[in-house]
């Protein structure tokens, strides 16, 4: 017959799926009663409306399961005191929940044109990713004109973990964070010079707890100055998709960006055109509203593949204000999916977020 230590046992096994801890370890294992074949246990989660509850739950269950003659397992769930936190782990101090993370490949979504579609472009990928069975984050380096949240139909308020933010989760399950997110409103305004921006992307990045990745899409903000410098030259990107549209001033400005991302040895993966042309409903004709393409341009300089070129689309455009990018579905992002997978670079081992400067 199995014991009450047997048990105890089998639970020092099962780790917090985030935090990489086991439930002792953690001392979020509160009780177990053992009574004729029947085990139930209780766990405390380390902060109210885990959204790694279930996870806990099902493994917790399955450890206990894999014992013989158990033929019952009941999880009751509470919840840490802030006390009993602190107590396991310590005061919260800055970059702590990044030696928590574990990504495996970091993309920036990236034009030097504002208005071209880099939001979209990384909702649409994060969504096709999680499909594919990723574990996808988007982090929304865009601090003064974030669209992220809007286009995934999330609000605050973002909630403090143990060890630092908790990222919002949508629909489908891509975990978001966004500075908006922080906001009292999302119309308030961030009013801030260049230095604080890139301040509060490496926050974002330092103070987050991503957990377990596959990709973390960072969305940038128009132009090559600070917000951009900041994310290729201070965190671990392991390339750049770029993102244009057909007319030629466009393509011009977005070339600047191809010649930033050489400049500071971070490759581009692919490019994307978006607003490429319209179908007529009526006739089923292609027509160049922007002008002819010049996505080929911009990829020969980038020596990167054109990963899709995006229609204009009225019914695109009325789901992403109804905060439903997740609902777009597009043949040309289900046919780049696997060619973006392909060409970007798998870290050797899950990368731990250590603090950036």
């Amino acid at each position: 017959m199995f014991t009450r230590e047997a048990v105890l046992d089998a639970l020092s096994k099962v780790n917090d799926p985030e935090l990489h801890r086991s439930l002792s370890d953690l001392k979020m294992v509160r009780a177990v009663h053992v009574h004729d074949g029947r085990v139930e246990v209780t766990i405390a989660l380390t902060v109210p409306n885990c959204p790694m509850k279930d996870r806990i739950v099902a493994d917790v269950q399955t450890a206990i399961h894999a014992l013989p003659q158990v033929e019952d397992v009941k999880v009751n769930l509470t919840t840490m005191t802030a006390e009993e936190r602190k107590s396991v782990f310590g005061e919260p101090t800055e970059g702590m929940a990044a030696k928590y993370n574990r990504v495996k490949r970091l993309v920036a979504v990236m034009s030097g044109k504002g208005g071209v579609g880099k939001s979209l472009v990384t909702g649409l990928l994060a969504t096709a990713l999680v499909h594919e069975g990723s574990q996808v984050g988007v982090l929304d380096a865009d601090i003064t004109g974030p669209s992220i949240p809007k286009l995934f139909g999330l609000c605050g308020p973002i909630n403090a973990g143990p060890v630092g933010l908790l990222p919002l989760r949508s629909e489908a399950g891509v975990k978001i964070m966004s500075f908006n997110l922080l906001l009292e409103t999302d119309d308030q305004p961030v009013v801030w010079r260049g230095p604080l921006i890139g301040r509060a992307i490496t926050q974002l990045w330092n103070d987050v707890l991503w957990g377990d990745l596959d990709y973390l899409l960072v969305d940038l903000p128009p132009g090559t100055a600070d917000a951009s410098l900041t994310t290729l030259q201070s965190l671990p990107v392991n390339g750049i998709v770029m993102v244009t549209t057909p007319q030629s001033l466009s393509a011009m400005i977005v070339r600047k960006a191809v010649h930033m991302a050489q400049i500071v040895g971070v490759p581009i993966v692919g490019v994307v055109e978006n607003m490429a042309y319209f179908t007529c409903p009526d006739t089923g004709k292609r027509h160049l509203i922007f002008g002819p393409s010049h996505a080929d341009e911009v990829a020969e300089l980038a020596n990167a593949p054109v990963l899709s070129r995006l229609p204009i689309n009225p019914f695109i455009a009325a789901l992403c204000d109804e905060g439903k990018v997740e609902s777009v579905t597009l043949p040309e992002v289900a046919s780049m999916i696997n060619t973006f997978i392909e060409a970007v670079p798998s870290m050797p081992a899950p990368l731990n977020l250590d603090r950036v400067s």
